[in-house]
């Protein structure tokens, strides 16, 4: 039975939205920012990012002064932890969370993701602007096109062959799918550099991302095969990225699959900003763990609310959103850590539910 929360009753009708969209939103916009909720912490910022980049530095040491040695490619397993921290970070530069000073966002930015991580900054400005913009709409958001995974029943028609395998079993292969994330956001960024029509305001920002991304990647070859033999550092490679996908996996799986899309619904584009990020958003309950673990992004609803607020903020302004939320009748929703993806993973099973029937049916 799912455990998740929700603290109101049903939507509003669409006339009762559209009377009250435009003001929803501001009583609690006014009550974040008394609180300060929305005043930058860049001390807490500064530490996380020191203890992050020592963290890099350490395991690069360490692998250097152990030499060839298979039990080194254990230590994979930190470095795809501290991969995951310097994404969180990425993503927080790029919402302007950790400082209102855009070129020293932008350089952080390029720090964490380009340099560290090997992805292009601007790339994922632009497609996680996106989501924001419209999340969990067919038609608007990149994170819920149909690609590998599909994330609607209609959207699995004509997926024959490779596709129609994955989509049918979609749910099962979820998490192995993610040890590809990590080389998926390289692949795109890399993608996107190359393109003419790339997200690149400027020659010049391009060709500062292009000199990163080259730093980034003939940087780390030169640590591995420097401290490894080749196969090592071969494996050391793959363990890297798989576990550093997968801790991406479980931070962003359970945000929005299966939740409320506004393209279902006839007035799902003319809803607030209040009600396009409550409805289509999900939290997961836990502690300190779970907001280290997960970024903070287990409080989706407040980070959609507010995109800017500083990451140790988000916590505190919860009860303020759901107290509002139940006053106007609009469903929070808060899970735990493992129904979340039983919720999730639910959703996609029930998406690839008339594909997989049609190929039972199907002669042989």
């Amino acid at each position: 039975m799912s455990q998740a929360t929700a603290l109101a009753p049903a939507p509003a009708p669409p006339a009762a939205r559209n009377r009250t969209a435009g003001s929803e939103f501001s009583p609690l916009l006014r009550l974040v920012r008394s609180q300060g909720l929305l005043e930058h912490r860049p001390g807490w910022y500064a530490r996380d990012i020191a203890l992050t980049l020592l963290g890099f530095v350490a395991v690069a040491v360490t692998l250097l002064l152990t030499g060839p040695a298979w039990w080194s490619v254990l230590l994979a397993v930190p470095l795809a932890l501290l991969s995951a921290r310097a994404a969180f970070l990425a993503h927080d530069a790029g919402h302007a969370q950790i400082t209102a000073d855009r070129r020293a966002g932008r350089v952080i930015q390029l720090v964490h993701a380009n340099l560290l991580l090997g992805m292009s900054r601007e790339w994922w400005n632009d497609k996680h602007n996106r989501h924001h913009a419209h999340p969990n709409h067919l038609d608007k958001d990149p994170d819920v096109a149909a690609d590998v995974l599909v994330f609607a029943e209609h959207q699995t028609a004509g997926r024959t062959g490779l596709r129609g395998f994955l989509t049918r079993h979609q749910a099962l292969l979820f998490f192995p799918l993610t040890t590809l994330e990590g080389l998926a956001l390289k692949l795109y960024g890399v993608q996107a550099l190359l393109a003419k029509d790339g997200p690149y305001r400027t020659r010049r920002a391009r060709l500062t991302e292009a000199a990163l991304l080259v730093l980034h990647f003939t940087g780390f070859a030169a640590l591995l095969l420097t401290a490894l033999t080749p196969a090592q550092a071969l494996v050391f490679a793959l363990v890297h990225q798989m576990l550093f996908g997968v801790h991406l996996g479980l931070a962003f799986a359970p945000n929005h699959k299966g939740m409320e899309r506004p393209d279902e619904h006839e007035d799902g584009d003319s809803w607030g900003h209040l009600r396009r990020q409550v409805l289509t958003s999900r939290n997961i309950r836990g502690g300190a763990l779970t907001d280290w673990f997960l970024g903070g992004l287990n409080y989706q609803v407040e980070h959609h609310l507010f995109p800017s607020m500083p990451r140790p903020h988000l916590r505190l302004a919860q009860p303020a959103v759901r107290a509002h939320c139940r006053d106007l009748g609009i469903p929070y929703t808060e899970t735990g850590f493992v129904d979340s993806y039983r919720q999730a993973l639910g959703h996609l099973h029930d998406v690839g539910a008339t594909l997989r029937e049609e190929h039972a049916h199907r002669p042989e």
